[in-house]
């Protein structure tokens, strides 16, 4: 086992930690803001990357996909707040679940309605093809190196816009009290289109670049929901500080679990049989890390104490 191989299962794990940032962060937003259960974030997700794919597909564009993906998330997340969302805010948790559920389910249909059932695929741009140098004699696919930094830029702009920002700090203060901050004269309804579109548009953004490492399929979004979920949990409901540590920890390890686990097993167990307690072991250790930080800290590594 190399050092260039332990490097590039790093950056691979960070790729895929700062992908599942953009996913979790909006879905921290949501919940830590409005305190809704959004099941219906991984259909964004499909969202963004369908309408990535069918712009890019058509116009030859990969930035006009991407521009269509924030776009058409960003839309479809503030017809669904002002249609079905709205009138969950006054409801229990169980009407939340059951009623976004549903909205998978439309949206479900609705893509294989609209696309057909067979996966799209969204061509990697000509600029970011092929691999890259890095120092050691690292060779990197160029495109996922691109999205490590897009991802952290966009985090970076995110933070700014919480702290920075009148906008950021009518989020936060509606995390702690909302009714304090209408009874101010701020325009709830209208914060709250605005948060629900923002983290659908970050969800679309995500599915987008993952488009093109990926088949665009519906379904695409449900198990990166259910890794989101880890992910706030992991860093505390609510903190985009939490939801870019809870990623990259949750990247690294799956990305490196999955990869290592077989190889160190297979220094004391037969090849086969590595493979196989590596395999069901790595798929476990996000779960494993879950329990761990709740064991420490009940309410994520970030979140607010109880």
């Amino acid at each position: 086992m190399s050092l260039i191989l332990i490097a590039e299962q790093v950056l691979n794990g960070l790729q895929f930690g700062i992908m599942l940032f953009l996913m979790a962060a909006g879905l921290t937003l949501i919940f830590g803001v409005m305190g809704l259960i959004n099941l219906a974030h991984g259909s964004l997700y499909m969202v963004g990357a369908f309408c990535a794919a069918a712009v890019a597909a058509a116009t030859g564009s990969f930035a006009l996909g991407l521009v269509a993906a924030l776009a058409g998330a960003a839309a479809a997340g503030a017809l669904i707040e002002l249609v079905v969302i709205r009138r969950l805010y006054d409801r229990d948790h169980l009407d939340q679940v059951l009623a976004t559920f549903a909205l998978i389910l439309i949206f479900s249909e609705g893509t294989r309605w609209v696309f057909g059932s067979f996966p799209l695929y969204l061509d990697v741009p000509q600029a970011l093809a092929g691999p890259v140098s890095l120092p050691f004699g690292i060779q990197y696919p160029l495109y996922r190196l691109a999205l490590i930094v897009i991802g952290l830029v966009v985090a970076a702009g995110l933070f700014w816009l919480i702290a920075r920002t009148r906008i950021g700090v009518q989020i936060r203060a509606g995390e702690n009290d909302r009714e304090m901050i209408a009874a101010l004269g701020v325009d709830i309804d209208r914060l709250y289109t605005f948060v629900f579109a923002l983290g659908a548009a970050l969800a679309g953004l995500a599915g987008a670049l993952v488009g093109a490492i990926q088949s665009v399929q519906v379904g695409m979004g449900e198990p990166v929901l259910i890794l989101a979920f880890v992910t706030i949990v992991i860093g505390g409901i609510g903190s985009i500080k939490g939801a870019l540590v809870g990623a990259l920890l949750v990247g690294l390890t799956e990305t490196l679990g999955s990869v290592f686990l077989p190889e160190l097993f297979k220094l004391f167990m037969a090849p086969a049989a590595a493979t196989q307690t590596g395999a069901s072991l790595s798929s476990m250790a996000i779960y494993i890390l879950m329990a761990m930080v709740l064991i420490w800290r009940p309410t994520g590594l970030f979140g607010a104490r109880a």
